[in-house]
């Protein structure tokens, strides 16, 4: 399909002709330029032939634009035997005269250089196959079978010139496939300067890992990536990944998600990590990295997300089985394709076609969560700094479409914990330490956490165990001794608490003579109270006895009188 892409530097409209082709038109700012000759060159195996025909096909089942297949080669039986793997039915499109291809046979013994030379006959017969079925688009593979036998230059470069501008006069959008010569793009060193976009695609070996490359050398009035680009073939074709940087543009998001270890979400100022944000576990050898990996994938799945594991050490069944054995199931979300884990050798691709593969898994699969374990096995196929350049691209990528990436780093128990192998601790956004605590002739673990943006998150030790019933994370023992864990911890809390339970019982004790003590001044006291009210009683009783007495007495008194007379009135004398 022809893209008007408005050139900024000039008044020219570039008509663009999407190849369909993953990541291709995205480097090429809308695809190939329509109505011209790409030349599509590189050496054997590269792929050149399967590009060529994935943008036919891709123009007559996605975009309505039949196509004519020119092969100079192969025959069309083996064209369609050759594709079939990768589900283009080339038979399908040609009863649909969607596609149609043509067998040229050029055998060069047959070939004699006698007077003029030209390609009057090609014309006629493509021309007609354009026709047939109304043709937009059209591959001539390979242009070296089609010259192979003539050696005067200048009849090639005249024949090539004409060649491309008869089919810029028919208006089709044309890919030719060529072989790389020596120190040339292509064999003859002729069809890159009459080719509007040279695309050179390459098969490098590298330390034993092979690694196919694309790069635009040129392409006539439009911007493109200048960059090499790693390009994975399998059963879905070409994806070609832009490995540029996609620059610190991405939003970023306010909301939280769990770890899956609830004392760690606590740690993290209450409620876990940052969506969308990078987060580093790194520690030696069997400190538990993976089942923190594990807890954050099963959390995840938990909620209904998707999460997908790139597992570097660890088959998918050993890595279920291993991590059921601390009560973490991750069958069931395996089944309900909620969990995807990808388990390879890093040694089976090259770093970029590792990049590569990753992005198409994440396209397809749509994960909310991306956990690789560990990115330190990485190292055996590139470089520091070049592992540090993929992951700088893959967390990139990442960010930009809000996914949460969880990466486990081993360190080497001679080296700085803070410290990583490629120095990716900066593009980090979490960072969790874990580490081996040598106590007692014992050997445990301990979790802190380094760093964490945005966030208040604790900045203490906590000793991490793994248990039958998942992760726990423990205060350590701080005190005059300094710092314990394990059976040390445990001892020294077995004695704290003896000690709290005999202090206990002290204060029990104590609080029991106090009790003893107070009943019997409280008897005491009631001893008292009672003698007291006796006392009292008596005294009263005297009081009584005397006032009755005194009362008796004057009753007496009063009588006597009364008997005699003693109060009767002196009767009055008369004159």
């Amino acid at each position: 399909m022809l893209k008007e892409n408005n050139i900024k530097t000039s008044d020219i409209c570039l008509l663009k002709c999407q190849t369909g082709i993953r990541g291709l038109d995205e480097i090429t700012d809308g695809g190939i330029p329509g109505g011209r000759p790409t030349l599509v060159c590189g050496s054997a195996g590269c792929g050149k032939t399967l590009f060529a025909m994935e943008f036919l096909v891709h123009g007559a089942i996605e975009f309505d634009e039949p196509g004519v297949f020119m092969s100079f080669e192969e025959s069309s039986e083996e064209l369609a035997q050759n594709v079939a793997s990768l589900g283009f039915d080339l038979k399908e499109l040609e009863s649909t005269h969607k596609l149609l291809l043509d067998h040229v046979s050029i055998e060069r013994g047959e070939i004699e250089e006698t007077g003029e030379y030209d390609l009057e006959g090609l014309f006629i017969r493509l021309n007609h196959s354009i026709d047939s079925i109304g043709a937009k688009r059209v591959v001539l593979d390979t242009i070296e079978s089609l010259f192979g036998g003539l050696a005067n230059e200048g009849i090639l470069r005249a024949e090539l010139r004409r060649l491309f501008r008869w089919l810029k006069e028919k208006g089709v959008t044309a890919i030719i496939t060529g072989e790389k010569g020596e120190g040339t793009l292509t064999r003859h060193g002729l069809e890159e300067y009459v080719s509007d976009c040279v695309i050179l695609l390459d098969n490098r070996v590298e330390g034993q890992i092979s690694t196919r490359r694309l790069r635009i050398i040129k392409y006539r009035g439009s911007a493109h990536g200048t960059n090499e680009y790693p390009f994975l073939i399998d059963e879905n074709g070409i994806s070609v990944l832009p490995i540029t940087s996609l620059g610190l543009q991405h939003k970023v998001s306010s909301e939280r998600i769990s770890s899956g270890i609830p004392r760690l979400d606590t740690m993290l100022g209450g409620k876990g990590y940052y969506r969308g944000s990078s987060i580093l576990i790194s520690g030696t050898a069997g400190t538990g990295k993976t089942s923190i990996a594990a807890n954050f994938a099963n959390s995840a799945c938990e909620r209904g997300e998707r999460c997908l594991y790139f597992a570097f050490e660890e088959s998918t069944s050993q890595l279920t089985r291993n991590m059921g054995s601390i009560g973490v199931d991750l069958e069931p979300w395996i089944r309900q394709k909620l969990l995807n884990i990808y388990a390879v050798r890093p040694t089976l691709y090259g770093l970029e076609m590792h990049l590569v593969k990753m992005y198409k898994l994440i396209r397809e699969f749509k994960p909310n969560v991306v956990i690789i374990d560990p990115i330190t096995n990485l190292i055996a196929v590139g470089s520091d700094n070049e592992v540090k350049s993929m992951l700088s691209r893959l967390i990139d990528f990442l960010k930009a479409d809000q996914i949460t990436a969880l990466f486990t780093n081993l360190s080497h128990a001679r080296s700085k914990f803070e410290h990583t192998e490629f120095g990716i601790s900066s593009l980090m956004d979490t960072w969790l330490l874990l580490r081996d605590i040598e106590i007692g002739g014992e050997r445990n673990r301990g979790l802190y956490i380094l760093k964490s943006r945005g966030m208040a998150h604790s900045n203490q030790i906590r000793e991490f165990l793994l248990t039958d019933n998942g992760i726990n994370l423990v205060d350590v023992y701080l005190g005059p001794a300094g710092l314990l864990t394990g059976t040390a911890r445990i001892a020294q809390e077995a004695h704290d608490k003896a000690a709290q339970t005999l202090h206990k019982q002290e204060i029990e004790q104590k609080k029991h003579e106090l009790h003893r003590k107070l009943a019997v001044i409280e008897a005491q006291i009631a001893a008292l109270n009672s003698e007291f009210e006796e006392s009292q009683e008596e005294v009263n009783k005297l009081i009584r006895q005397e006032e009755s007495l005194e009362r008796a007495l004057a009753e007496e008194r009063a009588k006597m009188t009364h008997l005699r007379k003693a109060d009767d009135p002196i009767p009055d004398e008369k004159p």
